[in-house]
């Protein structure tokens, strides 16, 4: 009995282990502005209702989560109602149904919307208490913007999209202030990275329609792993992408150039062991200010400075029809 014990004590703590080497970090958009950064173990897919059937899809494929205003459709006769109220000749009448339509929840905004941009709708002759106020103090009050949508969209790998419904309705995210439960309408994005820890490495990949070092909006993917100075970088990667902005060439991670069409003119910094980065290459940086280092296909250094350890795709112009992806594997001792 007490051999069965010991075995099944192995057994957990080897499942615990391998369960720590996967990680999902997340990076929360909240509709009042706030962003909310942490991890989770909660999530392994990401479940989507869509007219065509349901899907399931791993968290390591998704690539960012926007949350749309799902329609409350319970209570679409209620609010339809007291939009007609605000056309009461009673001025307590239209107050009421006004006060009343602004404390109802943020399903109530899409329905609103259908409504009073539809062919039925009449508009009041008061301009006390309206709907379009009404309307306007709801999206204000939730953080809801001109172009929001009744639908959820899951990204795929960072090039392709789905619209539907989440099955989840929290977020439950571990911070360093503690445990958050974050509430689906609360939230207006969600980016997702992957890490795989296996054999203490860090996989991460780098999509060429998003993380390019010359895209100043999200161009530089932050891993999340903090570096301190003198501590040993080891860089592996592989994959092929194909650049837009430079005549779609297909490139590696040493940045060698696979199919050079016929205006294609070599760098020759890709030459010669050159340490400068080169179109096409992993690069590398210490903090956000720090400067893009060369890495390749393989690479193994001495941290000279401390910060967080961003990843990116060298090319100092940024075409979103990119396509393909690196995977980039780290490991720091």
């Amino acid at each position: 009995m007490k051999k069965l014990i010991i075995m099944l004590a192995f057994v957990i703590a080897g499942l615990s282990v391998n369960a720590q080497k996967e990680k999902i970090e997340l990076k929360l958009s909240l509709r009042d502005g706030n962003v909310v950064s942490g991890t989770s173990s909660s999530i392994t897919v990401v479940s989507l209702n869509t007219d065509y059937g349901k899907l399931e899809i791993p968290v390591k494929n998704v690539s960012s989560l926007e949350f749309g205003i799902t329609p409350d459709n319970d209570n679409k006769g209620k609010i339809i109602n007291l939009i007609k109220q605000m056309n009461d000749p009673a001025e307590e009448k239209r107050q009421a149904a006004y006060d009343e339509l602004i404390k109802m929840n943020i399903g109530a905004i899409p329905v609103i919307n259908d409504y009073i941009y539809g062919t039925e709708y009449q508009p009041s002759e008061y301009t006390d208490y309206t709907p379009d106020a009404a309307f306007n103090e709801m999206k204000n009050l939730y953080g809801v913007d001109e172009s929001f949508n009744d639908k959820d969209i899951v990204k795929i790998d960072y090039e392709y999209t789905m619209g539907g419904t989440f099955a989840l309705k929290t977020i439950s995210l571990k911070t360093e202030y503690g445990l958050l439960d974050v509430p689906k309408e609360k939230i207006k994005e969600v980016e997702i990275t992957y890490c795989d820890e296996q054999n203490g490495n860090k996989a991460f990949k780098l999509i060429a329609s998003k993380h390019i070092s010359g895209n100043e909006n999200g161009g530089w993917l932050n891993t999340g792993i903090k570096i301190k100075n003198g501590q040993k970088i080891n860089i592996n990667a592989s994959g092929e992408i194909v650049l837009e902005s430079l005549s779609g060439n297909k490139y590696t991670p040493d940045g060698s150039v696979s199919n050079p069409s016929s205006d294609y003119e070599s760098d020759e910094s890709n030459y010669c062991g050159s340490a400068y980065p080169s179109y096409g290459n992993v690069v590398y940086k210490i903090r956000d200010d720090g400067e893009a280092i060369k890495a390749g296909s393989k690479y193994s250094g001495t941290a000279k400075s401390s910060g967080a350890l961003f990843l990116s795709i060298y090319e100092t112009v940024y075409n979103a029809s990119n396509t393909g992806s690196y995977t980039v594997k780290v490991n720091i001792k």
